[in-house]
């Protein structure tokens, strides 16, 4: 008998390998099955090219096995032209008789459309195998799909005592709370996001370059608050290395470096940047602060995740930590840093 969710599991591994390549599309794994037997398996490739299924098909070595074969997917099979054709129409060209789905694709260009497409060729479907852990897997793109803004993760780190910044940072320049374990983490999720988002007085007080350097993989886009343009030119953000939007009260000029995006800051800031990162077809977004910046998306409940550290350092006065409610959904050491991660369901 067939193990359907440990098949649909080894495909949520195999997803994990295109975060951050795939978007717009969602990262999506593949495994086929014959006999109890792994014969192909595939992950979507970078954007334009092959998607899961094609890719595990591709990988299977004798393809009249196919024709007896049942194929795994996280995500329903796409029923559209895109930047590629169909999956499944392939699917029904090879003659794969079985395909089990981890969750419906909620994209009006598919929407039940690909079910529907291999259920009329007579296909055996199965839909909502470990359906919670795909849904998961698919948050972001589900998110910007549902919602129409992008998937927004709030990220700082904190001391013993809840202060984020030091009153003054003539010492050191940045400050930091957290260890080097952690700042690696940080680099590893900046490159699994689309984009990373600052406010005026941390690019002015930190001068952040807001890119991948202790971690393998893509720099995110660069968002920058600065209502009145008093960011000074010379400062990192500004160096042409990375796509960089810049979101102010003031009317300029984009250059070939950055894009400066204009929005109204008496009223509904939050909603207003989550329309310009939609604009620009941003997935998701890590706010790395400061408070003001971070408060601003709490107060507005325009978050889907926190992830906080807790370093083991002591101020005794200084920035306060963001003020919020929200469940806890995991804890874990890094070193001697905790690292707190909290939904907003």
């Amino acid at each position: 008998m067939m193990n359907h969710e440990f098949y649909i599991l080894r495909c949520l591994e195999l997803a994990k390998n295109g975060i951050g390549t795939t978007r717009p599309n969602p990262s999506v794994g593949a495994v086929i099955v014959h006999n109890n037997k792994i014969i192909g398996e595939g992950f979507t490739s970078p954007y334009g090219g092959p998607h899961a299924e094609v890719n595990a098909i591709n990988a299977v070595q004798n393809q009249e096995l196919l024709k007896e074969a049942t194929i795994y997917v996280t995500l329903e099979p796409c029923s559209h032209h895109g930047k590629t054709p169909p999956c499944a129409d392939l699917i029904i060209e090879k003659g794969i008789p079985n395909i089990i789905i981890g969750c419906v694709d909620t994209n009006s260009l598919v929407a039940g459309k690909g079910i529907e497409r291999l259920k009329k060729a007579g296909r055996n479907v199965i839909v909502g195998v470990c359906q919670k852990d795909c849904i998961e897997h698919h948050r972001r793109f589900f998110t910007v799909q549902n919602k129409k803004r992008p998937y927004i993760i709030l990220k700082w780190a904190e001391t013993k005592d809840g202060f984020i910044a030091p009153l003054k940072k003539d010492e050191q320049k940045p400050v930091w709370i957290s260890n080097q374990y952690s700042q690696q983490l940080v680099h590893k999720w900046r490159s699994e996001e689309h984009a990373i988002l600052v406010g005026t007085n941390t690019v002015i007080a930190d001068n952040p370059s807001l890119t991948v350097r202790n971690w393998k993989g893509n720099n995110p886009i660069r968002i920058v608050i600065d209502k009145n343009l008093r960011i000074p030119s010379e400062v990192t953000v500004f160096d042409g290395n990375v796509k960089t939007i810049i979101v102010t009260e003031e009317k300029k000029e984009e250059n070939q470096h950055v894009i400066y995006e204009q929005i109204n800051f008496s009223f509904q800031v939050a909603e207003q940047i989550c329309e310009v990162l939609h604009k620009h077809q941003i997935q998701s977004v890590i706010i790395e602060g400061g408070a003001k910046t971070l408060q601003t998306f709490i107060d507005a409940n325009l978050w889907d995740e926190a992830r906080v550290f807790i370093g083991d350092v002591i101020f005794g006065k200084g920035v306060k930590h963001p003020i919020f409610n929200a469940k806890l959904s995991s804890e874990e050491k890094v070193d001697n840093d905790t690292l707190r991660i909290y939904r907003n369901d």
